[in-house]
């Protein structure tokens, strides 16, 4: 197997395929991800959302329906707490463009986002000043558009953009990194042909109980779930949901949507539905 590695959008890529990938692939996949970047980055000043930190409207990006609709059923599922404006809350704990990492106040979401946040076919607007951030399911939604831009590639390809990966034309077999030591697994499980995503409060961590997933009720980093895992057809869905699974209505939202997961605690009891197929090391 050939491995192409590349940073991209903060994280380390890599892509397995059985042969080496032409230039012209290379360059078509460096293309899609350039373009999500631009569109979606709040560390970016001439991005599309950076664009609408103040309000207005912009030309709507080509991702906007997908992402944003997914986000509506997943905001709905856990009460509140998952949404695209939860980049103000980021960045009020430091995690902002210049990578401060010095906390402030917390900063909730609007709790009426789809009022504030809307598009349609021609245009995507925010009716007051905001900060989107779709990190709750754009590093799976970007897998996804890489795998379709590698369509056609014979054998198994892999797409794995540290932690969110998606296997296609055969199977791998994941082991799921222990969030309290990464040299170690809390199970193994073989995704074939599917997308399996992972979060976890260990990583882009900044402090002590600082970290990236927030709670937008509260704008506060969780504290009862350490990381989670999902495996679902296709990684925006599992990355949606192993976001989810750090509240109330996660399962419910995976079972729903046919996916299967295990998440831990932070005490490490781990809890993982009733269809997961992978061995878990108790």
């Amino acid at each position: 197997m050939h491995v192409w590695r590349f940073e991209a959008i903060g994280t380390v890529w890599e892509i397995e395929t059985i042969e080496p990938l032409s230039h012209r692939r290379r360059a078509s996949v460096t293309a899609v991800v350039d373009d999500f970047d631009a569109t979606w980055s709040r560390f970016r000043d001439d991005s599309v959302v950076s664009s609408l930190r103040s309000g207005g409207t912009a030309p709507v990006p080509a991702d906007a329906d997908s992402m944003l609709s997914l986000y509506r059923e997943v905001g709905q599922a856990t009460h509140g707490a998952v949404t695209p404006l939860i980049g103000a809350g980021l960045e009020a704990l430091g995690y902002d463009a210049q990578l401060t990492l010095r906390p402030g106040a917390p900063i909730p979401a609007p709790a009426d986002w789809e009022r504030m946040l809307r598009w349609d076919s021609s245009t995507l607007s925010v009716s007051v000043p905001a900060v989107i951030d779709v990190g709750a399911l754009g590093k799976g939604r970007l897998v996804d558009l890489v795998m379709a831009a590698l369509d056609g590639i014979h054998g198994r390809v892999t797409v794995d953009a540290s932690g969110d990966l998606r296997v296609r034309g055969g199977a791998a077999r994941i082991a799921l990194e222990h969030p309290f030591d990464p040299t170690r697994a809390v199970g193994i499980v073989e995704v074939q042909d599917a997308a399996l995503c992972a979060s976890a409060t260990n990583r882009r961590a900044w402090g002590s109980g600082l970290h990236h997933v927030l709670d937008g009720r509260t704008g506060l980093p969780v504290q009862t779930w350490a990381a989670t895992w999902a495996i679902c057809h296709d990684a925006m869905q599992a990355d949606a949901v192993a976001t989810a699974l750090f509240f109330d209505g996660g399962p419910q939202l995976a079972a729903d949507w046919g996916v299967h997961w295990v998440r831990m605690t932070t005490n490490g009891r781990i809890e993982r539905s009733a269809g997961f197929a992978g061995e878990l090391f108790t």
